[in-house]
């Protein structure tokens, strides 16, 4: 991880204390050359999944374990973020080198796994302030660029033909995540309700499966200190195997979300030097060799849904936020958003039908 991220959270909720001696005394045996000085510090970002730096001596790694409390079925999976995630090692996709998972909840409280420190830059704003328009076009280059290599990985040749059902994708995460809405919903929201029973209607065929990341954002990726180079690729809790052009839509959605949501809506894209939508859209597919035409009805499903998918999210954050067991001491801001979110997901929904 990045050296922007080494900024402790404030707040109880943002806090998760470790037993440090505990921890040492775990990894030292199971890391050739662990030792020295040992330094845990919360690290900015992990919303889902709290996010540490360990130092040992002159060593830096990164913690990610569950979150401390109850938990949601089936979230916070820091399993298959290390699965994957060592996984891809030696691919065309940057990953963190991961050292080892630690099951056992007597260590720090809950499941974690460790991975190397990646230093570099971290980009929270994705229209990226400061820089001139060619660094920006440059830094949304290599990012495209590395999701398409991402889509290009053959899931049985790395070790993850069984990381998930891969066909019926849509359908199946329809499923997953109106449940995990129900079970964290907080408030009444008839969109979100609208939502739920309009999509399993539409969905498109699937024509393809492969590695999905699941939360591809730039500000999930660590690029090189100078250059114009992604050098890992964060946060895979959410990865399977699934529709490439879901998980692309749903990077896509940034395009689409408002600056709180980090998102890039009503932004001066041409004179800022970041790509629109639909170009981005076609180098994309340049680069992975699809060569049929999505249809716009599609495409925009494949956006609602994604849209939806962040609803869900949002709303599991308002629900932690509640209960005093959030990751972020901004956690009930955040989960505001599902609401509006929701509410512009149904209203995109509408224009599908004049796309047809």
């Amino acid at each position: 991880m990045s050296a922007d991220m080494q900024q402790t959270a404030e707040g109880a909720a943002a806090r998760q204390d470790f037993d440090i001696d505990r921890l040492s005394a775990y990894l030292a045996p199971r890391l050739p050359g662990f030792g020295g000085h040992i330094a845990v510090e919360r690290c900015k970002g992990g919303q889902s999944n709290p996010t540490f730096l360990v130092t040992a001596g002159k060593r830096r790694f990164v913690l990610r374990s569950k979150p401390i409390g109850t938990l949601l079925p089936t979230a916070h999976a820091v399993d298959r973020e290390y699965r994957v995630t060592a996984a891809l090692a030696g691919t065309g996709v940057p990953v963190a080198p991961a050292h080892l998972l630690c099951e056992d909840s007597s260590v720090v409280g809950t499941s974690f796994y460790l991975m190397d420190f990646v230093d570099g830059r971290i980009f929270w704003d994705p229209s990226l302030p400061g820089m001139a328009p060619a660094q920006r076009g440059a830094l949304y280059d290599e990012l495209g660029r590395v999701m398409a290599a991402l889509h290009q990985v053959d899931p049985v040749a790395v070790g993850l033909g069984d990381f998930g059902e891969g066909g019926s994708f849509v359908a199946r995460q329809l499923a997953r995540w109106s449940r995990q809405y129900r079970a964290s919903e907080t408030q009444p929201i008839a969109a979100a309700d609208a939502l739920i029973d309009w999509l399993p209607q539409q969905p498109p065929s699937q024509r393809q499966t492969c590695i999905v990341h699941g939360d591809f954002r730039i500000d999930n990726v660590i690029y090189h200190p100078t250059e114009p180079l992604i050098l890992a690729v964060l946060d895979w809790e959410l990865s399977t195997l699934g529709d490439p052009l879901v998980d692309f839509a749903y990077h896509c959605m940034s395009w689409r979300l408002p600056p709180a949501l980090r998102g890039l809506a009503g932004r001066d894209l041409a004179t800022l030097g970041i790509p629109d939508e639909a170009s981005y859209l076609r180098r994309y597919l340049e680069r992975t060799g699809r060569t049929y035409e999505i249809p716009q009805a599609d495409w925009t499903y494949y956006l609602v849904f994604n849209m939806f998918r962040l609803v869900c999210i949002l709303q599991g954050i308002a629900a932690r936020a509640l209960k005093g067991t959030a990751s972020s001491e901004h956690a009930a801001d955040i989960g505001r958003h599902a609401q509006p979110l929701a509410e512009q997901a149904w209203a995109l929904a509408q224009t599908i039908s004049a796309q047809r």
